[in-house]
């Protein structure tokens, strides 16, 4: 008997240290990994508060042009990561409203405390980025402008934080 409660133990160990399948995650989980991701030195808002004062904002897209071409929230403007220049921000006042996203916030902070330093006066990052807002049903286009319901998930290891499996990985 004492030897079925220690293969008990190992059994229930083995499965809750198992990684996750991609997909299956609680919002607990997906927000304990945001927050990770954020340092809080540019305000986030949510996936909620952005689509109900959507059209308040110049949404930026942080992350690489092979993302964005397969799906971005509709009228984001692509402005890159690894080669982000604020040449590609030239053109957008500094008084008005900027919300940068990306898969789930860490470059897109980045890309926020540039801007803020640039002197852009109201930055805000969305909170989980473009995969809260896919895992929450928000619509999403193609570089076509067609809507689409995949995202660039980055690689695997990030692909697993979108649900449904609408992670397109390479």
């Amino acid at each position: 008997m004492k030897y079925f409660y220690v293969l008990l133990v190992i059994t229930f160990i083995q499965c809750t240290a198992a990684p996750k399948v991609a997909g299956q995650f609680t919002e607990a989980e997906f927000n304990t990994m945001a927050d990770k991701m954020a340092r809080g030195e540019v305000t986030d808002i949510s996936v909620e508060e952005l689509n109900a004062d959507f059209s308040d904002y110049v949404i930026l897209d942080t992350r690489e042009k092979e993302e964005y071409d397969i799906s971005h929230i509709e009228g984001a403007i692509w402005v890159g990561y690894d080669d982000f220049d604020l040449a590609r921000v030239a053109g957008i006042s500094k008084n008005k409203k900027v919300l940068t996203y990306c898969s789930v916030g860490y470059r897109s902070e980045r890309i926020g405390e540039q801007l803020q330093k640039a002197g852009y006066k109201d930055v805000y990052n969305l909170y989980g980025s473009i995969f809260s807002w896919i895992n929450s049903g928000y619509p999403l286009v193609n570089k076509n402008k067609e809507p689409v319901k995949k995202v660039h998930g980055f690689n695997q290891r990030w692909g697993k934080w979108v649900k449904d499996d609408q992670a397109v990985v390479y």
